[in-house]
């Protein structure tokens, strides 16, 4: 007999690196605790207890600094970002206003904060609307991607659709041309009319039969708490890693686009090895339409052939400490700064993704990482392990299981590389979206409540909320820090 059960397939992430430059403690950190010494060894040589009290709000407000947590991180490392925060609030650039009226260099994109600098080309032979950064120094194309219900699949065809996603990974890694990927699943609220109107139209009603009843209690039901849900993949390329074959190509932004379209293809070989169905490769107005939902909600995409990128940007957007408000809409944007630890099926964002009556964007951005620069990476992180335990011993402390964790996890990185596998670097955002204040915190407590489901931990971002919602909600693959 032969056994027709199999092991289901799972996945664990390992935890957030947390090293620092001494004893777990970051340079701002213990900068702090030196210059506290500073001042209270001094005060209390010369002035005895006196002195002490005396300076105890300087050093003591340091000390503070360094170990008080505000909004998750410790107080010292959260002053570079309320700092530039307020700085850019009394010299008014957390508004922006649309300025029709106003010239702009030809094409620009009307896009607020340091994304305005993007700028757009139209690819001659694909028809692909492609997005410049010259401060990045990229070259981006959108892809609309279709997929089946990936969890009503068997266990055998979801692990051959993760193997298949992460030779797709692996193919970018190889490349060397340093390509990010940026995976955006969009979920819009249905009042579920295209499956009411359907069954309006096309059902067959006979009174008192059984299965309409029930079919139409199902829709009752379940059609108001529908949602519409869309994949964009972005593509970039690094013109600096890529610098050889661009000059292959033909050089400049038309070499550029000549190669990204090599890498294109490449990509969608890799899709459909996933049984992923890239359905087309955004123009101009698609990609306008997509930008411009992102910043209106109530936008109608039913014009989408009259749509340009050089208007579509919002007309008015205000960024606050824990949100953003743009047009007609309230936004905040939340990290996912742990990922589950213990085994989860590929499938563990489902609760996330399928919350009903919210708009949300989830989006990946995925660095794939050369094989050498891994390897390097994980040396450095080795000896940094080494040198922590060996300065915990020699002074006493006690070391913490979260560092063993932590250096199982990169063994463990260190394995997968020598066993074939490519190293990537991810990073996961979730932006939140709801036409009122009150709603929009309803929306991310649930949100938050479902990435726990999930095994997630979520930290709402304070303080660049609109650079956050540019990175998170449109299809730019930027580079996330």
């Amino acid at each position: 007999m032969t056994d027709a059960t199999t092991t289901p397939m799972t996945v664990r992430f390992g935890r957030l690196p947390r090293r620092g430059l001494l004893l777990g403690l970051s340079s701002s950190r213990i900068l702090c605790l030196c210059v506290a010494a500073l001042v209270f060894v001094p005060a209390i040589f010369l002035g005895s207890s006196t002195g002490a009290g005396l300076t105890a709000p300087l050093w003591g407000g340091l000390i503070a600094l360094a170990f008080v947590r505000w909004h998750g991180r410790p107080a010292v490392e959260s002053l570079p970002t309320a700092g530039h925060y307020a700085v850019r609030k009394l010299n008014g650039q957390t508004k922006f206003r649309a300025r029709p009226s106003a010239p702009r260099p030809g094409g620009t994109l009307a896009l607020p904060g340091d994304a305005a600098a993007l700028r757009f080309l139209i690819d001659e032979e694909s028809g692909a609307a492609m997005l410049h950064d010259p401060h990045g120094h990229t070259l981006t194309a959108v892809a609309l991607v279709r997929h089946p219900a990936y969890v009503l699949l068997s266990s055998d065809e979801q692990a051959r659709r993760v193997h298949g996603w992460g030779r797709a990974l692996a193919g970018l890694a190889a490349s060397g041309t340093g390509c990010r990927l940026q995976v955006l699943e969009v979920s819009l609220p249905d009042a579920g009319r295209g499956i009411t109107g359907w069954w309006e139209v096309n059902g067959v009603k006979q009174p008192g039969q059984w299965a309409v009843q029930q079919y139409e209690s199902l829709m009752k039901t379940a059609a108001p708490a529908a949602s519409t849900h869309r994949t964009v993949l972005a593509l970039s390329l690094d013109l600096r890693s890529a610098r050889a074959h661009i000059k292959q190509a033909g050089r400049g932004l038309r070499g550029a686009a000549a190669f990204l379209r090599q890498e294109m293809t490449s990509l969608e070989a890799g899709l459909r090895a996933a049984d992923l169905s890239l359905a087309t490769w955004l123009n101009e107005s698609e990609l306008a339409a997509t930008l411009r939902e992102a910043f209106e909600p109530g936008h109608e995409t039913g014009d989408a052939g009259t749509q340009k990128l050089a208007s579509a940007g919002p007309v008015a957007m205000d960024e606050e400490w824990d949100h953003v408000r743009h047009d007609t809409a309230y936004s905040a944007v939340l990290w996912i700064s742990e990922w589950p630890r213990v085994g989860a099926p590929p499938y563990f964002l489902h609760s996330l993704v399928f919350q009903p009556g919210i708009r949300k964007t989830l989006s990946m951005t995925i660095q794939p990482i050369p094989a050498d620069a891994a390897m390097r990476d994980i040396r450095k992180a080795k000896v940094e392990y080494a040198t922590e335990a060996a300065q915990k011993a020699k002074i006493g402390a006690i070391a913490d299981l979260s560092d063993s964790a932590e250096r199982d996890d990169v063994l463990e990185r260190e394995r997968a590389l020598i066993s074939g596998h490519a190293d990537v670097k991810f990073t996961g955002l979730i932006s939140v979206t709801a036409p009122s204040r009150d709603e929009l915190e309803a929306s991310v407590a649930e949100i938050s409540r479902a990435a726990i489901q999930c095994g997630c931990e979520t930290r709402r971002l304070y303080g660049q909320q609109a650079r956050a919602f540019v990175s998170a909600s449109l299809p730019l693959a930027r580079k996330v820090s």
